[in-house]
């Protein structure tokens, strides 16, 4: 978006400071990791016990378990769970079982839906691939591309033409079932049961990307919210609690092909961290708390509602929505359901409301393709604010 990055001192419930002393109610929430608010003192204590018994030892812990048989308990879909670093090893080790599984090589990602930065799935990605322009990206060798076909999110048709030209060739289809990589896109009503449908029929298995939307649309995620079981699920950002974390899982048959139980190999020094354990186990504890889940909708809702309010009374063209925690908008006179409409919205108008949120203290994600995000500390006065600043940006 331009201009000088801001450089954050702290942050506490709702707010940043950066380094100047000026306050931001942030929306950004470190890219949706930050369920509970930031320094929440469930977590903080959690980490800091935790940390007095050391920093970890390379080794399982009790805590690797009980965060494994939370996630299981949202997401009953994931029968096995193997902890991982971040949501770009998880997938790499999804697609890696998916593979494994069907002894097929190719895999079909959407338009737009971003996956992480394993070179397989920096082809037509969202998220900062799009911001920056990247046409997929350097270094990703013609080779580990070729097996990555591209559908369309909200089309089925796209996705059933691409099953169709390679019909015993393609492992998974892979897709984030919200996507928020792109600006929040909302799945049509009959998208997802029919990507379950599709790859029932053909063998493939379904991997849902909910790094973004896990514990972020709903208790059990998007596939609970939606009614939707894929066959592997991708984890990452909010199971931690602010550290680094990501999880895999899912059908027991698939999941004991890994190592050692099985022949796919992952490992990772830092996986499953005691520490990340700690402050996701204190973080999703929050949202078990009564009205949690209501808190966080009726939070995101007021954002999406103030926006379309506002961009009204200016006359301005503005599409916004929201879902669980999760909010977003475009600068579009239509709603806005695939990546072609993506690309239509005004990033000219967005690049200076973006400058003059930030001017009138709020923080946004600096590009047009990413989701705003709230968390439990989100309440009237960041929403008031919030207004304040919208009203102001939007009449310039």
């Amino acid at each position: 978006m331009g201009g000088a990055p801001i450089f954050i001192e702290g942050a506490e419930g709702a707010w940043l400071v950066d380094v100047d002393g000026r306050r931001y109610v942030d929306h950004v929430l470190s890219w949706g990791a930050i369920v509970a608010g930031h320094a929440h003192p469930r977590v903080v204590d959690s980490v800091a016990s935790g940390l007095a018994r050391g920093a970890g030892a390379g080794a399982p812990s009790a805590d690797e378990l009980a965060l494994a048989e939370r996630i299981r308990a949202a997401m009953p879909s994931m029968e096995r769970v193997r902890l991982v670093s971040s949501g770009t090893e998880a997938v790499m080790t999804a697609l890696r079982l998916a593979r494994a599984h069907t002894g097929r090589d190719g895999v079909i990602k959407l338009r737009g839906c971003y996956h992480g930065h394993s070179d397989a799935m920096l082809v037509r990605a969202g998220s900062g691939v799009a911001t920056l322009g990247l046409p997929d990206s350097p270094g990703v060798t013609c080779g580990a591309a070729a097996d990555t076909l591209v559908a369309d999110f909200n089309d089925l048709a796209s996705v059933r033409r691409l099953l169709d030209q390679r019909p015993d060739g393609v492992a998974a289809v892979i897709a984030e079932p919200v996507a928020g990589n792109m600006g929040l896109v909302l799945p049509d009503p009959d998208f997802l049961p029919g990507l379950r449908l599709l790859t029932a029929e053909r063998g493939v298995l379904l991997v849902f990307d909910e790094v973004m939307t896990g514990f972020r649309v709903g208790p059990g995620g998007a596939q609970g919210r939606f009614g939707v079981t894929p066959d592997i699920t991708t984890l990452g950002k909010v199971i931690g609690g602010g550290l680094p974390v990501g999880a895999v899982g899912g059908r027991a048959e698939i999941m004991d092909a890994l190592a050692p139980s099985g022949p796919v190999y992952q490992a990772g020094t830092l996986s499953g961290h005691p520490l990340a354990m700690r402050a996701g186990l204190a973080a999703l504890a929050c949202l078990d708390e009564p009205g949690a889940w209501e808190r966080i909708e009726r939070a995101a809702g007021g954002v999406a509602s103030v926006l379309a309010e506002e961009a009204r009374a200016a006359g301005v063209a503005l599409e916004a929505s929201s879902i669980g925690g999760m909010f977003g908008f475009f600068f579009a006179d239509a709603p806005v359901r695939t990546w072609s409409e993506v690309e239509r919205a005004d990033r000219a108008r967005f690049r200076a409301f973006f400058h003059s949120m930030l001017r009138e203290g709020v923080y946004l994600a600096p590009s047009p393709f990413e989701a705003g995000f709230v968390s439990l500390a989100h309440g009237e006065e960041e929403l008031a604010a919030f207004g304040r600043a919208a009203r102001s940006a939007l009449r310039r």
